[in-house]
């Protein structure tokens, strides 16, 4: 059955898999590191309260049939050692079926977290990551040559991704057609990296040239992926450096690098093939399968793409094997950001001692330059993010937050990147205040040192404490 395997693509078959076992370990670690404090059962949104309003059947998870904090820790750090052992290449030691089976264990175990991950799991790669590595569980390994299905499949994948993300912003904000929203989007987008301060600088015809070729990339390029070689090759190598641009230009946790990932699903890397059997027809009818699923899966996808009422990161069944995909619809103009304070003064007055929290990757001190964290991806900063767009993106869990702030929870303040307060002596109250952010001038950078500038908006939460707390001290 020559039809079915493309031994061409054996290496980039091998430096898919690897690369997809690398995002695989970070997500994996994002979680390990993170969710006491934003799932666990002192958190701010506890898993055991979702699961008991929720039915498995809706959001399937291990943590359905059981929930401690040391059992995800567990099912956590599983998934890291399960990644690190197909970045070191195991599966390619074990039997076919061994890989497939070995391959689908961190997607099961990251379905289980995603299912209950509630808000601070509700972004686009998410499912990307989900859809990519169950389609990845398929690739087979050294003994036999990577089925033309799978490949295809994962062009399918990418597609989406580009193409549906380049339907939205036409159908959406008015910028992009008139080629301006790169005007303010480096500046306003949920997390500057250490280059967004010189992105957002560059002459305003660079700007216009690269959203226009932002279009041709997501509205032309992605069909291209289906053509003969080396036509595919060089769409795939032309979404490859997009990607790359976009890495450097801001933090979008490991979105850029899955899609990435994709994107070798059509690169044709050089090397000679070696020698392997013919794919057991069980693998075979195997695959063949699973592409009949997807491929009846695929329909709500595509119709939500071709809808003028399209939406963007949204699944469409429970185990998120297709969905659809897509990213800044619009974009904001103006930046604002929550500012959290504590004092330990008696009286929340105006003029006590306030002092401010400090988040590692949203903006905040006006002279803490942004820096590389994607694609470790910040939770809690990037929801900060949509918190300061509008409350009601916070009304789930910014109260809990300002909690556990003024208890001092250690596991809250390992989120941060400087508590104002020594870990024995709590704030007293704490409040939150809305300021206008933006980026210096060349000018004002040179004179103050600082990447940042902010004006007081408004007041987000005011002075709050524990209750029965006024005789503490």
């Amino acid at each position: 059955m020559h039809w079915f395997t493309a031994p061409d693509y054996w290496l980039s078959r091998l430096v898919l898999q690897r690369a997809l076992a690398a995002v695989y370990l970070v997500a994996f670690l994002t979680a390990a590191l993170q969710f006491r404090a934003l799932l666990g059962e002192r958190g701010m949104l506890p898993i055991p309260r979702f699961t008991a309003r929720v039915p498995f059947r809706r959001a399937p998870s291990l943590f359905h049939l059981h929930y401690s904090d040391r059992f995800f820790a567990v099912c956590a750090w599983a998934g890291c050692a399960v990644a690190a052992a197909l970045l070191a290449g195991v599966d390619s030691l074990l039997p076919l079926w061994g890989g497939v089976l070995l391959w689908l264990v961190p997607w099961a175990l990251y379905l289980s977290v995603v299912n209950v991950g509630q808000t601070w799991y509700s972004f686009g790669w998410e499912s990307l990551l989900l859809e990519t590595g169950f389609l990845a569980a398929f690739l087979g390994n050294g003994d036999v040559a990577p089925p033309v299905v799978v490949l295809f499949l994962l062009r399918w994948v990418l597609f989406r991704v580009e193409f549906g993300a380049g339907l939205i912003k036409l159908r959406g904000d008015a910028c992009w057609r008139k080629l301006t929203c790169l005007y303010y989007h480096h500046e306003t987008q949920p997390m500057p990296g250490p280059l967004s301060w010189f992105f957002h600088h560059l002459p305003g015809p660079l700007h216009r040239v690269e959203v226009a070729a932002n279009h041709v990339t997501q509205l032309v390029v992605p069909v291209l992926l289906f053509a003969p070689q080396p036509i595919a090759s060089a769409a795939a190598a032309l979404m490859i450096v997009t990607q790359l641009w976009l890495v450097l230009s801001g933090n979008f946790s490991w979105l850029n690098w899955i899609t990435i990932v994709l994107a070798l699903s059509a690169l044709r890397l050089p090397g000679s093939a070696p020698p392997v059997p013919p794919a057991p027809w069980w693998y075979t009818a195997l695959v063949l399968a699973v592409a009949a699923l997807l491929l009846f899966l695929s329909y709500h996808p595509v119709r939500n793409m071709i809808s003028r009422r399209q939406v963007m990161n949204r699944s469409f069944d429970p185990l998120h094997l297709v969905n659809t995909y897509g990213a800044f619809g619009s974009v904001s103009r103006v930046r604002y950001e929550v500012v959290v304070e504590g004092t330990l003064d008696d009286a929340p007055r105006e003029d006590a001692g306030w002092r401010e929290y400090e988040f590692k990757g949203k903006p905040g001190d006006l002279r803490h330059w942004p820096r590389q964290f994607a694609p470790y991806h910040l939770r809690l900063d990037w929801l900060m993010w949509f918190a300061a767009l509008s409350p009601a993106y916070a009304g789930d869990w910014f109260g809990r937050f300002v909690e556990r702030l003024l208890e001092n929870d250690r596991d809250t303040l390992r989120l941060l990147r400087r508590s104002p307060f020594p870990p024995d002596t709590p704030p007293r109250y704490v409040r939150a205040r809305l300021f206008r952010y933006r980026f210096t001038t060349w000018r004002e950078l040179r004179e103050t040192g600082a990447c940042w500038e902010r004006s007081y908006v408004r007041e987000y939460l005011p002075p709050t404490r524990l209750a029965g707390a006024g005789s503490r001290r």
